[in-house]
């Protein structure tokens, strides 16, 4: 047993390393993690027909930030999956939990695009859709954690950076193949059967998914780190004690999670969602048209992570980091402004040549009230609707509060 784990090693090397097998952990790895975040996105790409379906109001924009706060309950779950399915990914194996993690997700999944509507079941709807929306947070959280552990395993030391790289690569895999699936249904469909039940297609072609992942899965062997401690007898009893058992640890896990993980998910999630909602809301360009603009940008930039992860290996993983934080602080503002003018140029005109101003008293608008309290109320309701650009003007014996020039967005069109 110490002879196998000295061979193999802590960094997966060893006599039966091939270049096929590492194929095989990379594509098999990237693959399901590809189908899981399809699985993810795509609650995400629909959230507008989702949230007229699920949670119903008078006011639009209610139903949307409705939707999207169902759409966060994942985010809130991943910590917790990450937790779960790390501690027996550490007791039962990286492949066993692998194959836990797809089948759940797949199959929460595939449930939303069965389960009945607000219009059938009431308020039981948007319920299910939450508790749906959980389990799919928990597998994510086991599932992306885990391909990299798995595939960084297998990676011989000066190698890890640009293996895992196809990890976060099969994140823009997700993205991008939820987009294309939401709009090939759309073009082979009319706009009412698309409404009516095609929503629930991408939804549904979870369960293809789920297949061809757990057959290509099933044909990955355990990690060689893994196996050599558990052939050794020296497996953790408490893999979570185990891990948070002094301050060190500690001090990592909140590096890891707050300094690394919560900005890149901040970042990515700002370039990929908030720049497709963004589009169709505040640019008023329509959805297929926006799906594609991010869909390409997005392919693009799915060669960067791949560069990023192999220069990681060369000159280490912290100059990387830092320079795409620092890239992110000084061009995200920048390149929102430029999108904003680029994507909708007549709109864009528009603003610059006539700047609405608002002027009134007691100004101000609640976006979850069906209908506004007062006229000026009203008529920044009305603005926000139609993605116009207002500046509020303070009038005499106003009592609102004083609120900049702001970018109006709203679900509704």
């Amino acid at each position: 047993m110490a002879t196998l784990a000295a061979d193999i090693g802590p960094t997966g090397e060893g006599p039966g390393v091939t270049k096929s097998r590492d194929r095989l952990v990379i594509f098999a790895s990237s693959l399901g993690t590809v189908f899981e975040w399809y699985d993810f996105f795509s609650y995400g790409t629909l959230a507008p027909t989702l949230a007229a379906l699920f949670f119903p109001a008078a006011n639009p924009m209610t139903s949307f930030l409705l939707v999207l706060a169902s759409f966060g309950v994942g985010f809130g779950m991943r910590p917790l999956g990450a937790i779960l399915f790390g501690y027996l990914g550490d007791r039962l194996g990286r492949k066993y939990t692998f194959l836990i993690t797809i089948t759940v997700m797949g199959l929460a999944t595939a449930g939303v695009g069965a389960m009945p509507t607000h219009a059938q079941i009431g308020m039981a709807a948007p319920v299910i859709l939450v508790i749906l929306r959980v389990l799919q947070g928990l597998a994510l959280g086991g599932e992306y954690g885990g391909a990299a552990i798995y595939v960084a395993e297998h990676a011989p030391p000066r190698r890890r950076g640009f293996y895992t790289s196809f990890i976060q690569a099969g994140v823009i895999g997700g993205f991008l193949l939820s987009l294309a699936v939401v709009l090939a249904t759309g073009a082979a469909l009319s706009e009412e059967a698309a409404a009516s039940w095609g929503w629930r297609v991408p939804f549904l072609v979870s369960l293809l998914l789920l297949a061809v992942s757990l057959w290509v899965r099933l044909k990955l062997k355990e990690s060689p780190v893994f196996q050599a401690i558990k052939e050794a007898g020296t497996l953790s009893r408490n893999p979570l004690r185990d891990s948070l058992r002094g301050w060190r640890q500690w001090k990592m896990l909140l590096v890891a999670l707050f300094g690394i993980a919560a900005g890149l998910t901040g970042v990515w999630y700002t370039a990929t969602f908030q720049a497709l909602y963004f589009l169709q809301n505040a640019l008023r360009i329509d959805d297929r048209s926006a799906r594609l603009i991010v869909g390409v940008a997005t392919i693009i930039g799915t060669f960067w992570f791949i560069l990023f992860g192999w220069l990681s290996d060369k000159i280490g993983r912290k100059p990387p980091i830092i320079a795409g934080y620092a890239l992110t602080i000084l061009l995200l503002f920048p390149l929102f402004h430029w999108m904003s003018s680029a994507a909708n140029p007549e709109l864009a005109g528009a603003r610059l040549r006539s700047p609405v101003t608002v002027q009134g008293t007691h100004c101000e608008s609640n976006p979850f009230a069906s209908r506004q309290e007062n006229p000026c109320g009203r008529a920044l309701d009305a603005l926000t609707r139609r993605g116009i650009a207002y500046e509020i003007v303070p009038a005499p014996g106003w009592a609102g509060i004083r609120t900049p020039t702001r970018s109006a967005s709203a679900p509704s069109r």
